[in-house]
């Protein structure tokens, strides 16, 4: 054998005899890389569940509340149709001269009318819904509705002196604003 042969040999048996652990060492590489990969796709797989089950808590709670608002406030549209019925009854009521109301013809009439109103206030009262008070308050445009301002030596600019409809609320919400009359500086 010539020298290259023998030269040629050497490599080829070195190279067969590192070539394992070539291989050995880049397998060894390779699973590391892939269980690198595996434990972050792991971590984001954990992160989007952590995620998606936030996300559920959160819509079944706003579920809850709206369902919660929808048992609460059902009766709003009822409720404000028959606003104008209380105040119908309130102005015959108010229509009624003070001779009518002592002429023994008419008291059975008074009373019966007094006595819905009553009744209707009571209704009112056991499904939540109360009346505003405005007389002599500050003007809140979130519960009172400016209608005209009046000149007033009396009161405070801004202070409500004339209530032309009452205003009502259900539980913490407006059903209607009242309709008032403002003093302004005279």
């Amino acid at each position: 054998m010539n020298e290259e042969q023998k030269l040629d040999d050497t490599l080829r048996t070195e190279t067969a005899e590192a070539a394992p652990e070539v291989k050995e060492h880049d397998a060894a590489m390779g699973l590391e890389g892939d269980l690198v990969k595996l434990e972050r796709d792991l971590a984001e797989a954990k992160q989007a569940v952590l995620y998606a089950q936030a996300e559920t808590q959160n819509v079944r709670r706003r579920l809850e509340k709206d369902a919660q608002d929808a048992r609460a406030y059902a009766a709003t549209g009822f409720a404000r149709d028959i606003l104008s019925v209380a105040d119908n009854l309130q102005r015959a009521l108010d229509a009624i001269p003070a001779e009518l109301r002592e002429d023994d013809k008419m008291k059975g009439l008074v009373t019966g009318l007094e006595a819905t109103g009553r009744e209707l206030t009571s209704v009112f009262e056991r499904n939540g819904i109360t009346r505003i008070t405005a007389l002599g308050e500050v003007l809140d445009p979130n519960r009172h509705q400016a209608m005209v301002e009046i000149p007033s030596a009396d009161a405070a600019p801004g202070t409500i002196v004339q209530e032309m409809q009452a205003g009502y609320m259900i539980k913490d919400r407006l059903l209607r604003p009242a309709l008032v009359g403002v003093a302004k500086a005279g």
